[in-house]
Order: C-alpha cells, then structure tokens, then sequence
C-alpha cells in the first residue's frame, strides 16, 4: 500500500512537481472544472447515513444537538438514552448495525432511478468513516455495520457503468476549537468529545490542530482518493476552516492521481472555500434564478425536512422532485439528490416510489434532460425561483410548477430544442419565448413520450401547439422540436 499523505504536509511541500498540478491556484486552474460526463449526467444520489441515524430523531445534526442544553436533541436523548456524560454519541455505533444494507440492491434502485452517478456521504461532521479506514477505529468496517460501505456500493456502481461521489463534510470535526459556539461538539469536560481516552479522541476531534488536519482531514480524503478513485469529491460547507495550504495541496494531490488514472474528475464545493477556476459550485436546497455560463449542482433531498432518516420523515412527492430536476437543467445545472436509508440499512418505501417514478419519467422523456445544454432562455411562466440561496431554501420548497410554467432545453448539437411544460396543457400549448424566434427552420415538432408528430402554427401570442391525447405518464410533458439547421435565439 502507498504511503499515505497524512505523514507531513511537508512531504508535500517537498514533492517534486513534475506532476500536472502544483498546489498553487493558478496552477490548478488549469484543470477543466467541469467535463463532458457531468453535463451530461444531470442527476446523481447520495445519502446521510451513519450513526445519527439510530436515534432517528431531529436531523443529522443530533450528535451535535445532543450536548447542547438548549436543543430538542439533549432533552430527548436525557430521557430516553441517558446523559450524555453516561450514553455519548459513541454508543450509537455498536447499534448502527445496517443488516439490511445490500449494495447491489441500493445501485439498481439508483441506476433505474435515472441517476448517472452515486455514492455515500464519506464522513459527516461527526467524525464516523463510511468506508474501511485505516486512519480512525470509528469506521464502517471495524464498527457498526462491519461493512465497506463505500468500497461495496462503488462495486456495484461501476458494474453499471455509473460514476462515483464521495462527500466530506467533516471541516468542522475538530473540537478542540476555543471559537465558542461554532466548533461541532460542545466541549464540556464531563463529556466524552472532551475525553483524553486515545479512540474517542479520534471520533470527536479531540486533538491538537495540526494533528488533526494532517491526520483527521487530510488523511481521510487522501485514504478514500487512494483506496476508491472516486469521479467527484465534494466538500460541504465551512470548508474555509481548512488552511489554504492543505486546500491547495489536497486538490493538487487528487488532480495528479486522477491524471494517473486516464479520468476526468470533478472537485464540488460550497460558498467561495475554493476557487471555481478549477471546482464547481453547490447551491444547498437551492437552485439559481436564470442559466449561468458555468456549471453548477444543487443538493436537495427527498424530504421537506431532515437529511437523514428520523420518525415521521416528510417525503416530497414526485412532481416536486422532478420539477426541480427540469428546473435545474435548463439553468444549466446539475442535481445531487439526497436519500435517507434507516439505520437498519432500508431504504423506505416512499423514498423507493419517488426514486422509481423518477426513472419511469427519464426512460420516456430522457432525451430532454440527458445530454442537453441551455438555450438562450430558461423559461417561461409565472414561476420564478427566488435569487437568495440557501437563505431562500424555504421558498424553494414551496414553490408549485404548473402547465403554465415551460422549461427549454436543447441538444448538443444545437439541431434540436425541448420544450417542456411542467404540467398537462389540455389540447393546446402556447409557447410565448416563440414570438420572437424565427420559427421558419423547424423541420418536425413531436411530443417526445408517444413520438406523434404535433401540428403547430405561428400566432399573434407566440407559437401554438396541438397537443395530442394526455399520455400516461405524469409530472411533464417534454416536446421536441427539431430544426433543420442550428436552433435560432430570440431576435
């Protein structure tokens, strides 16, 4: 096995740079920050699963909430499970026993789902490694399910020609913070992220900065890099906790390995922790208001409320899921969909029904997702996402598409544009964006899910389309207009 990178980073420092990436950023500029593949995938899975699942309560911050008085989540566990001094966050892991986790199973469902690539949350904040770690005991195959749950589900993944994601979320694992309120545990001394013991130091990020940065944070993903070669490495937020230098050192390391493996690999990230000369930007339960030049992913889960699975969890109903997947191509973006599997390693029912509509819905209607690029415009209709970000996440959950509301996207070859209403128009559909388009060049309108030619015509309101009998599929209704040469811009 190679060394691993968490020795110095001055090993670093010292390397010899006749790789292709120095870790400099304007040496890492040079990497295309966005390939082919992933503008052409449009929808990836990943899931919070860990620990925090078990109690099932609150949200995946409850190993947090846990040590804070005034939370729901230390009340809660005071009386069910004890106090914290007495039952810490650690004891959840011998009860994160995933029996029912079958890897080959959880990548069918996503690969029917429609999605082009998948994988784990790696390490949430807690500090727990959802793969065979050698860097901390308090990971997956030693503990808990005594699976590689990462290892095994990127198996299946790639017998299915699907690309993979490792997320890492634990730049704010360390708590040996004097930064008050904003490090993960709270550092009371009569708690275990407190304890000197040597295994629940490296759970809790109990340790010197250096330390943990170079053993904690950087060894992790450099481990996961070298173990799995994942296509995507994602950062949440607070990335910017992380020293410049680890930062550049790390995505210059990923860049040359992936250069050694022949594979176009992508660096996500959240706020402005990295530049986006080389990475992608994320949005969290957010989308951009209009089509942006580059690039760009939005994470949203499943349901209106918790990232991982807790009692009583809210599931979004299909339409939502999948407006949002339309709404987000044709603003040129990308859609990471969050699951929520129960400790036990199931993948509920009503997530599974979403999921399997979904792939209904791209098996028909896939051609106007897959492989598209923006046109000029994104849209019409009364529907207009707001322009805050995750600030607005709330708005965005609450916003309702109807027949009115039309997405555009277009091929590759820019011979064809789709145009999609997110609802069933009745017997006629009229696309205003038309009215200043030179429609002179269209060679065959077709209502993609049937493959019935459509007669249209040019109005005073734009263009008028004769809509065929309501199909049966639901959700939207993609048609396909093909023109003879290049699709024409609004005059």
């Amino acid at each position: 096995m190679k060394p691993l990178i968490y020795l110095s980073l001055s090993i670093l420092a010292l390397k010899s740079w006749a790789e292709p990436y120095e870790p400099t950023w304007d040496s890492l500029a040079k990497h295309q920050a966005a390939p082919e593949w992933l503008e052409d995938a449009k929808l990836g899975i990943y899931f919070h699963w860990g620990p925090y699942s078990v109690p099932a309560f609150g949200n995946e911050w409850y190993p947090r909430n846990m040590h804070h008085p005034r939370h729901r989540e230390y009340h809660h566990h005071a009386r069910k499970y004890g106090d914290p001094a007495d039952f810490g966050y650690h004891d959840f892991v011998p009860m994160f026993t995933a029996e029912h986790y079958d890897p080959e199973d959880w990548a069918e469902l996503f690969h029917q789902s429609g999605a082009r690539f998948a994988g784990p949350v790696a390490e949430h904040h807690d500090g727990y490694a959802m793969w065979d770690s050698e860097l901390t005991p308090w990971n997956s195959k030693d503990t808990g399910p005594k699976r590689d749950i990462l290892g095994e589900l990127f198996e299946e993944l790639r017998k299915r020609d699907m690309k993979t994601i490792a997320t890492f979320h634990h730049a704010r694992n360390l708590g040996n913070r004097n930064d008050g309120d904003s490090h993960y545990y709270n550092y009371n001394p009569n708690w275990p992220p407190a304890s000197d013991d040597p295994e629940l130091r490296l759970l809790y990020g109990n340790m010197p900065e250096s330390e943990w940065l170079e053993r904690m944070w950087m060894g992790k993903i450099v481990e996961v890099v070298d173990k799995y070669q994942p296509d995507i490495v994602w950062f949440d937020s607070w990335l910017d906790r992380i020293p410049e230098d680890y930062r550049k050192s790390f995505s210059a390391y990923y860049l040359n390995e992936a250069d050694k493996w022949g594979r176009d690999v992508v660096i996500i990230r959240k706020q402005n922790d990295l530049p986006l000369t080389f990475s992608m930007n994320d949005h969290e339960k957010a989308r951009e208001p209009d089509i942006e030049e580059a690039l760009w992913m939005t994470d949203d889960t499943i349901s209106t409320g918790s990232w991982c699975y807790t009692e009583n969890l809210r599931i979004k109903p299909t339409d939502k899921v999948l407006h949002a997947l339309i709404d987000t191509v044709s603003k040129n973006g990308v859609v990471l969909l969050n699951l929520s599997p129960r400790s036990d390693g199931v993948i509920p029912d009503d997530q599974r029904e979403v999921l399997q509509g979904l792939g209904n819905w791209l098996t028909i209607n896939g051609e106007s997702i897959y492989e598209t690029r923006p046109w000029v415009v994104a849209g019409e209709g009364p529907v207009i996402e707001p322009e805050g970000g995750f600030r607005d996440r709330k708005e965005f959950l609450r916003l309702e598409y109807s027949a009115k509301d039309i997405r555009f996207t277009r091929s590759k070859d820019n011979r064809t544009l789709y145009v999609i209403p997110m609802g069933w128009p009745g017997s006629r559909l009229v696309v205003e964006t038309f009215e200043d388009v030179d429609l002179s060049g269209i060679e065959s309108v077709t209502f993609l899910g049937t493959g019935e030619d459509l007669e249209w015509k040019e109005t005073s309101r734009g263009m008028s389309i004769e809509m065929p009998r309501k199909p049966g599929f639901d959700y939207a209704y993609p048609i396909r207009v093909a023109f003879k040469d290049a699709v024409p811009d609004p005059r």
